[in-house]
């Protein structure tokens, strides 16, 4: 650490040569490399970042411009906490002139005339503090980057889990997992349509692919079956619903609290004719009617086993035929609007 304190930057401000020459032998001698030094202090507001020290050598009384005027401007280019060593230099030994430096911000003193050992001790000292300081903002810098890049991992991961577990409720209908991931997708951008904040919009499009993670609880009679539901299908079909919300209900994470509630409302209709709870306009959960529109449309425009799939314009002309009825009207305006914008997803999304 000594021959590192050896090559740091010294800056001297003093309006008097000599005191400067003095200085300079001193530390010269002492080993240091890099010495700099200016006599008119009012040079420090260029001068200070084109050196960029790691110490300054400040005298206190100066014409034009005095040293607690300097130091007023050293500490305005320091970060709040940062530990940036200013000596100051002084013949004033008075009591009111110590406190007026140490309220400025001055870290330490050196009595004019100096004493050599002092000198370089004090600096030592203060050069010695501050390469601790920079050490440990390093350290501390490292430490969030890999803070920053676990979050990161941990982030991906969770997103993975989500996309795996939407794919898994759509596998036994839908083997290539797509209709999660548009769902997912167009959800996203209605909320963002619609003026949720981005965070929500990308919360609603991460918990979407789940909205029919309940289906892995219905039987492959029921949830394949090519033609219409008998009445007693129907209300076994109806479950996954209620299984999907059961299966989220106990988790922490926000996603998938989100998902639960997306999971359980996303048969709800505007009209209250939807199903498990027969909720009606605004009582249905907004990211609930987002998803029932984005579920539906691409429903409609891909085909199963027991139907063709839609054109798009088929698709948008339905959509609008049940807005106020299956549908919040502000989430169809919303989805016209990315529909007009030729913005909706397609299956290379």
């Amino acid at each position: 650490m000594k021959d590192d304190i050896l090559l740091s930057k010294i800056l001297i401000v003093d309006d008097q040569a000599y005191n400067i020459t003095l200085l300079e032998r001193i530390l010269v001698r002492a080993g240091f490399k890099h010495i700099y030094s200016i006599q008119d202090p009012r040079s420090i507001t260029v001068s200070f970042t084109e050196i960029d020290p790691d110490i300054v050598l400040l005298d206190m009384h100066m014409p034009e411009m005095d040293g607690l005027e300097v130091l007023r401007f050293i500490r305005e280019q320091n970060e709040p906490d940062e530990f940036f060593p200013v000596l100051m230099l002084t013949a004033d030994v008075t009591p009111e002139a110590k406190q007026k430096g140490l309220q400025a911000g001055v870290n330490d003193y050196l009595t004019k005339p100096y004493n050599r050992t002092e000198v370089i001790l004090r600096i030592h000292n203060l050069l010695k503090t501050r390469q601790l300081y920079l050490q440990i903002q390093q350290h501390k810098s490292h430490l969030e980057e890999r803070v920053r890049e676990r979050t990161e991992e941990l982030q991906k991961a969770k997103i993975e889990i989500l996309q795996l577990l939407g794919r898994a409720s759509e596998y036994r209908d839908d083997m290539t997992g797509r209709h999660t991931l548009r769902v997912g997708k167009l959800s996203g951008l209605i909320a963002g349509r619609l003026g949720l904040s981005e965070d929500h919009a990308d919360m609603v499009r991460m918990a979407a692919p789940l909205h029919d993670i309940g289906k892995i609880g219905i039987p492959d009679q029921i949830l394949l079956k090519p033609g219409r539901f008998e009445p007693g299908e129907f209300e076994q079909m109806k479950a996954h619903t209620r299984i999907g919300a059961s299966i989220l209900e106990e988790s922490s994470f926000a996603v998938l609290k989100l998902a639960c509630i997306i999971a359980k409302s996303h048969h709800e209709k505007w009209d209250g004719t939807g199903y498990p709870e027969g909720l009606k306009e605004e009582g249905i959960p907004i990211e609930a009617r987002i998803v029932a529109l984005a579920d539906f449309y691409d429903a409609l425009t891909h085909e199963r086993p027991y139907k063709r799939a839609w054109s798009q314009e088929e698709a948008v002309a339905e959509v609008k035929k049940q807005c106020g009825f299956h549908f919040d009207p502000k989430v169809v305006d919303a989805f016209l609007g990315l529909y007009e914008e030729e913005r909706l997803p397609g299956d290379d999304d």
